[in-house]
């Protein structure tokens, strides 16, 4: 699939495309999770598909999800992300997520979910109406090359919110990350607003203690204020 974008965020995709070519790196987006399910098992072995983009357990059609992939100039895969469409049905997402926590367990084998919890954050009991989750963000290690610590997880965080604000402009967009990434400042490369810890605890097999996530979101109006800052700024900063 080809992305076309919207005629106002041309400087945006001009700004990247630029940044991530001179890195070597091509974007792909699509819908078809057969297809991305099939990139995740042959070509990201060290982090397994996650549950909420596992077409077997989920409806995923290109009306209510994407995914987006990055190769490096020779082709092997370097980075990836995926969204969709969350239904809240009238709810808000501290109401939702009490139970369909479940839904989004990290991708590790060995997860007990009747002794893991989800603890509502004072964030979420804002979130509503038209939501999406974020999640399947992986950057490749350095033996594909220097693609960490150079500004580019910024520069690729930014196109696939672009691509989510382009297809649905929703009220909220919101992911789940692990304490250990967020006290790296993860959160902010990404444009983040909002990061609220505790909001998961997960009890895995072969772990002392439970895995924590925080809570990641951004309301629409933050998503446009962070589309709308140069991205070329972003990447000096963060590099």
């Amino acid at each position: 699939m080809t992305l076309q974008f919207a005629q106002d965020a041309a400087p945006f995709i001009a700004t990247s495309r630029n940044i991530l070519r001179s890195h070597g790196i091509e974007i792909t987006i699509g819908s078809d999770f057969r297809e991305y399910s099939q990139i995740i098992r042959e070509e990201r072995k060290v982090q397994n598909l996650g549950v909420p983009f596992d077409h077997e357990k989920h409806d995923l059609k290109a009306s209510h999800a994407f995914w987006l992939i990055g190769r490096n100039a020779r082709g092997e895969l370097i980075h990836t992300q995926a969204a969709k469409k969350v239904p809240l049905k009238g709810k808000t997402l501290a109401a939702h997520l009490l139970t369909a926590f479940r839904d989004f367990p990290p991708p590790l084998p060995g997860v007990d979910i009747q002794r893991s919890r989800y603890r509502a954050t004072p964030g979420a009991h804002n979130i509503s109406g038209q939501v999406v989750y974020h999640g399947e963000v992986w950057m490749a290690p350095l033996d594909k090359g220097n693609y960490r610590g150079v500004g580019l997880s910024t520069v690729l965080a930014r196109t696939g919110l672009l691509e989510v604000m382009r297809r649905w402009d929703p009220d909220f967009v919101y992911g789940f990350m692990l304490r250990k990434v967020a006290f790296k400042g993860f959160a902010e490369r990404m444009g983040y607003m909002h990061n609220e810890p505790g909001a998961l605890k997960w009890v895995v097999d072969g772990f002392d203690q439970p895995i924590e996530a925080f809570l990641t979101y951004l309301s629409q109006d933050d998503a446009r204020y962070m589309l709308d800052i140069p991205v070329e700024d972003l990447v000096e900063e963060a590099a």
